[in-house]
């Protein structure tokens, strides 16, 4: 079993709190958060959508 579409979702779901915790941190003007967070962000949103191209979403069957 392809393990690829599992890392897709977790790549994915880190994202989102990314996300979400970057708008928080922007509008409590807290620069060193928004810094981490944005970063987090940029590098599992890259992630997940390198390997949803690569792997495949959904996982085909071979």
């Amino acid at each position: 079993m392809d393990s690829g579409w599992i890392l897709v979702v977790i790549f994915g779901l880190i994202a989102v709190l990314a996300a979400i915790g970057t708008v928080q941190t922007f509008k409590n003007k807290e620069v060193l958060g928004f810094l981490f967070n944005f970063g987090t962000l940029a590098i599992f949103g890259a992630f997940a959508v390198a390997t949803a191209i690569t792997q495949g979403f959904p996982a085909s069957l071979h």
